[in-house]
């Protein structure tokens, strides 16, 4: 019969020589390995993969409506069409919000909001094109494979022409929301009636088989068990063996604050937090990136994650809404500065990168002005 200490030893033999681990070891992992054990291998896959270098990113969020045609369990952020909290931006007010970005020196402008019931799919895409046109530097990462099932359903178009559309006007990639937990047993309870988990995974195998990347999250601390989190992971994995196009993984600490679900339920602990991101970058050995969401883990979670398999803590973010609806506690924003300073007090070694992990090399320090001045360079 073979012992906790025994199976752990076997696991930590298999993530030494490469070999990919299965659902029971994943499941073991997250439900008997002390925190310390899967630090020290989830760092080891971190450092091969990345080195000592940390990841950052100067970016901005814009999120042009709130209102929204579902009614997640777990979000905070949507608002009814006739809500007093509801709003819709103006044109002029999300080119304002663009031009803010571009002027600060920002790599990207991340993009998504609520499902408007009286908005067109025309809408959405004239958000993509008119500011592409206006700032062809910025990098669009805009629209969740939940908005992308939306706009399948109310234009009746399949979506591997609504993406490749988007595309041509401007979109650069996707990012990684509406994933929340892939097992239907879950999932019904967090999110009925918007896409499920085939349909979420089937946006991005299009996408990718369109050349674009990607990003996947999981948002646990919930409702969610161990093994729902671990079939999430190697659903995620198996795509990627086809596909390649993901970048990274974030995984989200899920926030109780004003919205049903939260009822009764704590935040996740540090230690959970923890435990999640390392379970992850020991699961996803095909992922390049496991990302520490500031935002959501706070910044002194996020600073110790990146000893716990994460190599990149996200960026200066500008204007985020969606978590600080649900209770994130967080800073709205933090400086070129701030960022640098935590990496390095975390012992790495901070690289600003843009959204597809060319490094970004300024003409002077965006601490002192959000240099426009900059040249992009591959990493290996």
């Amino acid at each position: 019969m073979t012992t906790t200490a025994g199976r752990l030893a076997d696991i930590r033999d298999k993530v030494y020589s490469g070999t990919r681990l299965t659902f029971d070891d994943g499941l073991f992992l997250d439900q008997n390995a002390d925190l310390f054990a899967l630090g020290e291998l989830a760092n080891f896959v971190r450092e091969k993969k990345n080195g000592n270098v940390t990841y950052y990113n100067v970016n901005q969020h814009l999120n042009p409506t709130n209102v929204c045609v579902y009614r997640c369990a777990f979000c905070s952020f949507r608002a009814d069409l006739k809500s007093p909290n509801g709003y819709v931006m103006s044109d002029e007010q999300i080119l304002q919000r663009a031009r803010e970005a571009s002027t600060q020196g920002a790599t990207e402008l991340h993009i998504v909001g609520g499902l408007h019931h009286l908005l067109p799919y025309e809408w959405y895409l004239n958000i993509i094109r008119s500011i592409h046109e206006a700032y062809p530097d910025l990098h669009l990462k805009a629209w969740t494979a939940v908005e992308w099932d939306w706009f399948e359903r109310i234009t009746k178009r399949p979506t591997r022409e609504l993406l490749a559309e988007m595309k041509a006007a401007g979109l650069g990639s996707l990012p990684g929301g509406g994933a929340e937990i892939f097992h239907p047993e879950v999932r019904s309870k967090l999110c009925d009636y918007k896409a499920d988990a085939d349909q979420w995974l089937r946006v991005h195998k299009e996408w990718h088989e369109l050349g674009g990347k990607s990003n996947a999250t999981m948002l646990y601390g919930h409702i969610e068990k161990p093994e729902h989190r671990i079939d999430h992971m190697i659903r995620l994995r198996d795509l990627q063996d086809v596909t390649g196009g993901f970048q990274t993984f974030i995984p989200l600490a899920f926030h109780p604050t004003n919205n049903p679900l939260g009822k009764g339920i704590p935040k996740p602990s540090g230690m959970t937090d923890l435990k999640v991101m390392a379970v992850s970058r020991l699961m996803l050995d095909n992922f390049p990136h496991i990302k520490a969401y500031w935002q959501m883990l706070t910044v002194k979670v996020a600073q110790v994650a990146q000893s716990y398999g994460a190599d990149d803590i996200d960026g200066t973010v500008v204007h985020e809404t969606i978590y600080h609806a649900a209770g994130s506690d967080s800073p709205q924003e933090l400086t070129v500065r701030d960022l640098r300073r935590l990496i390095e007090e975390a012992g790495r070694t901070p690289v600003e990168r843009d959204t597809l992990y060319h490094e970004v090399v300024r003409d002077k320090p965006a601490e002192k002005k959000w240099a426009t001045g900059r040249k992009l360079v591959p990493l290996n």
